[in-house]
Protein backbone atom coordinates (compact mmCIF):
# COMPACT_ATOMS: atom_id res chain seq x y z
CA UNK A 1 0.00 0.00 0.00
CA UNK A 2 1.63 3.23 -0.66
CA UNK A 3 1.29 6.65 1.07
CA UNK A 4 -1.35 8.38 -1.15
CA UNK A 5 -3.72 4.81 -0.19
CA UNK A 6 -2.97 5.01 3.43
CA UNK A 7 -3.80 9.02 3.95
CA UNK A 8 -6.75 7.96 2.17
CA UNK A 9 -7.80 5.23 4.79
CA UNK A 10 -6.30 6.93 7.88
CA UNK A 11 -8.23 10.25 6.68
CA UNK A 12 -11.76 8.50 6.15
CA UNK A 13 -11.01 6.43 9.78
CA UNK A 14 -10.11 10.11 11.50
CA UNK A 15 -13.30 11.60 9.70
CA UNK A 16 -15.68 8.97 11.09
CA UNK A 17 -14.46 9.48 14.39
CA UNK A 18 -14.06 13.17 14.38
CA UNK A 19 -16.54 14.66 11.94
CA UNK A 20 -14.93 18.29 12.31
CA UNK A 21 -12.09 17.28 10.13
CA UNK A 22 -12.19 19.20 6.67
CA UNK A 23 -9.28 17.87 5.64
CA UNK A 24 -5.45 16.69 5.17
CA UNK A 25 -2.36 16.62 3.77
CA UNK A 26 0.94 14.40 3.79
CA UNK A 27 3.75 16.38 2.94
CA UNK A 28 7.41 16.45 2.76
CA UNK A 29 9.68 18.16 5.21
CA UNK A 30 10.74 20.06 2.14
CA UNK A 31 7.52 21.15 0.88
CA UNK A 32 7.04 18.78 -1.76
CA UNK A 33 3.28 16.92 -1.76
CA UNK A 34 2.94 13.67 -0.75
CA UNK A 35 -1.08 12.49 -0.84
CA UNK A 36 -3.89 14.76 -0.34
CA UNK A 37 -8.00 14.58 0.11
CA UNK A 38 -7.70 18.53 -1.09
CA UNK A 39 -7.89 20.39 -3.87
CA UNK A 40 -4.89 19.84 -5.59
CA UNK A 41 -3.56 23.59 -5.75
CA UNK A 42 -4.73 23.99 -1.75
CA UNK A 43 -2.65 20.94 -1.25
CA UNK A 44 0.57 22.00 -2.92
CA UNK A 45 0.21 25.59 -1.27
CA UNK A 46 -0.57 24.21 2.00
CA UNK A 47 2.04 21.43 1.63
CA UNK A 48 4.77 24.41 1.15
CA UNK A 49 2.90 26.21 4.22
CA UNK A 50 3.31 23.10 6.33
CA UNK A 51 6.52 23.04 5.72
CA UNK A 52 8.02 26.38 6.21
CA UNK A 53 5.82 26.35 9.49
CA UNK A 54 7.80 23.19 10.26
CA UNK A 55 10.97 24.38 10.07
CA UNK A 56 10.01 28.12 12.28
CA UNK A 57 8.51 25.99 15.11
CA UNK A 58 11.55 23.14 15.21
CA UNK A 59 13.79 26.35 15.00
CA UNK A 60 12.10 28.24 18.27
CA UNK A 61 11.66 24.84 20.15
CA UNK A 62 15.63 24.67 19.37
CA UNK A 63 16.30 28.29 20.59
CA UNK A 64 14.09 28.15 23.66
CA UNK A 65 14.87 25.05 25.53
CA UNK A 66 16.01 22.43 22.65
CA UNK A 67 13.14 20.45 23.22
CA UNK A 68 11.65 18.60 20.44
CA UNK A 69 8.94 19.61 18.05
CA UNK A 70 5.48 18.01 18.79
CA UNK A 71 2.98 20.41 16.99
CA UNK A 72 2.18 23.56 15.38
CA UNK A 73 -1.53 24.77 15.91
CA UNK A 74 -2.81 28.08 13.93
CA UNK A 75 -6.06 29.22 14.99
CA UNK A 76 -8.38 31.11 12.52
CA UNK A 77 -12.01 32.92 12.60
CA UNK A 78 -13.28 29.58 11.21
CA UNK A 79 -11.70 26.80 12.07
CA UNK A 80 -7.74 25.59 13.23
CA UNK A 81 -5.27 24.23 10.77
CA UNK A 82 -2.64 21.15 12.83
CA UNK A 83 0.49 20.59 11.50
CA UNK A 84 2.78 17.43 13.47
CA UNK A 85 5.80 15.42 12.28
CA UNK A 86 4.96 11.68 10.50
CA UNK A 87 8.32 10.32 10.77
CA UNK A 88 11.79 11.80 10.09
CA UNK A 89 10.10 12.91 6.63
CA UNK A 90 6.87 14.12 6.41
CA UNK A 91 4.36 15.98 7.91
CA UNK A 92 0.64 15.72 8.28
CA UNK A 93 -1.05 18.72 7.83
CA UNK A 94 -4.85 18.88 9.00
CA UNK A 95 -8.12 21.52 8.14
CA UNK A 96 -10.20 21.63 11.00
CA UNK A 97 -13.42 23.60 11.20
CA UNK A 98 -14.76 24.96 14.14
CA UNK A 99 -14.21 22.26 17.47
CA UNK A 100 -14.60 22.61 20.71
CA UNK A 101 -12.26 19.61 21.86
CA UNK A 102 -9.49 20.37 20.03
CA UNK A 103 -7.18 18.54 22.61
CA UNK A 104 -8.82 15.29 21.26
CA UNK A 105 -8.40 16.40 17.41
CA UNK A 106 -4.52 16.89 18.18
CA UNK A 107 -3.53 13.28 19.93
CA UNK A 108 -5.82 11.34 16.78
CA UNK A 109 -3.83 13.92 14.77
CA UNK A 110 -0.66 12.52 16.13
CA UNK A 111 -1.61 9.28 16.21
CA UNK A 112 -2.23 9.13 12.41
CA UNK A 113 0.71 11.09 11.55
CA UNK A 114 3.09 7.70 13.34
CA UNK A 115 1.37 5.80 11.09
CA UNK A 116 1.23 7.62 8.08
CA UNK A 117 4.41 8.66 8.88
CA UNK A 118 5.95 4.97 9.17
CA UNK A 119 4.36 3.53 6.36
CA UNK A 120 6.32 6.65 4.54
CA UNK A 121 9.80 6.02 6.22
CA UNK A 122 9.22 2.12 4.95
CA UNK A 123 9.05 3.21 1.54
CA UNK A 124 11.21 5.89 1.22
CA UNK A 125 14.42 3.45 3.06
CA UNK A 126 14.93 2.13 -0.67
CA UNK A 127 15.48 5.88 -1.96
CA UNK A 128 17.93 6.65 0.14
CA UNK A 129 20.41 3.70 -0.75
CA UNK A 130 21.12 5.16 -4.33
CA UNK A 131 24.48 7.10 -4.91
CA UNK A 132 23.89 9.85 -7.34
CA UNK A 133 27.10 11.27 -7.81
CA UNK A 134 30.83 10.78 -6.32
CA UNK A 135 31.61 12.94 -3.86
CA UNK A 136 35.67 13.24 -5.18
CA UNK A 137 34.60 13.61 -8.90
CA UNK A 138 36.00 16.28 -10.58
CA UNK A 139 33.60 19.78 -11.46
CA UNK A 140 33.46 21.14 -15.04
CA UNK A 141 35.63 24.20 -15.34
CA UNK A 142 34.85 26.64 -17.80
CA UNK A 143 37.54 28.72 -19.45
CA UNK A 144 36.70 32.63 -19.84
CA UNK A 145 36.97 33.91 -23.68
CA UNK A 146 39.84 36.30 -22.67
CA UNK A 147 42.33 33.54 -21.95
CA UNK A 148 41.98 31.08 -25.19
CA UNK A 149 44.74 31.93 -27.67
CA UNK A 150 44.15 34.13 -30.44
CA UNK A 151 43.57 31.93 -32.97
CA UNK A 152 40.47 29.99 -31.64
CA UNK A 153 38.65 33.62 -31.00
CA UNK A 154 36.49 35.01 -33.43
CA UNK A 155 38.94 37.21 -36.03
CA UNK A 156 35.91 38.35 -38.24
CA UNK A 157 32.20 39.70 -37.25
CA UNK A 158 29.03 37.63 -37.98
CA UNK A 159 28.06 37.03 -41.71
CA UNK A 160 24.47 38.80 -40.83
CA UNK A 161 24.69 42.88 -40.09
CA UNK A 162 22.26 45.29 -39.26
CA UNK A 163 20.36 47.18 -42.00
CA UNK A 164 21.21 51.11 -42.02
CA UNK A 165 18.63 52.71 -40.57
Amino acid sequence: MDADAVMVTELRALRRRRPEVTGGVLAGTDGLLIASDLPTTDATHLAALSAASFGLGQRMADTIDRSEFHDFVLHTSTGTVVVCPAGLHALLTLVIGPTSNLAAVRDEAREVAARAGARFEIQRTGVESIQLTQGHAPLAVRTPMATLPAQLRRTRPPAWRRPPV
